[in-house]
């Protein structure tokens, strides 16, 4: 759905510029955004390739994995649906560390694997287990606690202290963490009281 509104949006923006004559700031707005896109990709490369491999020897060495079992509790106690012992505690809690350390590329593929673990335990195939939408909740709202892309952007736009902004983003995504898992938990205690 959303690709299509993106083409409708692309499609009616340069009917429109070819209609009003305004083809030159078309032309100069794609090839605009094509080179600062670039740029920001070869900007950002190098601090991303630092973090993933951080990631990657956490990973080889288990560090992820006793910081997963540190999670554990706290995520046994967010999903009690999920059976002790289950494989995807352990790829929740790795996708949380990842998105912890502010990098969403690494956490996709764990969240995927926890995802299908999930679908796995899921009574109902059809329709996502109170487990799966908490997760996909606590996923998006997640805490941030070194926001990677970030400061990667604002070192690369030339800010002064690029790393300003971790205090703030920590602050606000602890607060979206709680706040979503409150509303997660009130939805759930109210489709439970429908059923």
């Amino acid at each position: 759905m959303v690709n299509k509104l993106w083409c409708l949006f692309i499609i009616f923006g340069i009917t429109y510029g070819f209609i009003f004559g305004d083809a030159d700031t078309i032309n100069s707005a794609i090839l605009d955004g094509a080179k600062m896109g670039f740029d920001m990709s070869v900007k950002i490369f190098p601090v991303m390739a630092l973090w993933l491999g951080i990631m990657n020897i956490a990973k080889e060495s288990g560090l992820l994995n006793k910081v997963s079992r540190l999670l554990s509790p706290v995520i046994s106690k967010i999903f009690p649906e999920i059976p002790y012992g289950h494989e995807s505690v352990g790829f929740i809690a790795t996708n949380m560390v990842a998105n912890m350390l502010g990098l969403g590329n690494a956490a996709t593929p764990f969240g995927i694997k926890a995802m299908k673990s999930l679908q796995e335990i899921n009574g109902d195939k059809e329709t996502a287990s109170r487990s799966m939408i908490t997760f996909l909740v606590i996923n998006t709202s997640g805490l941030t606690i070194v926001p990677t892309t970030i400061i990667s952007l604002r070192m690369m736009l030339g800010s002064l202290n690029p790393s300003d902004i971790v205090i703030p983003c920590i602050i606000s995504s602890f607060i979206s963490l709680v706040g979503s898992i409150i509303i997660d938990r009130i939805m759930a205690i109210r489709s439970n009281r429908k059923i």
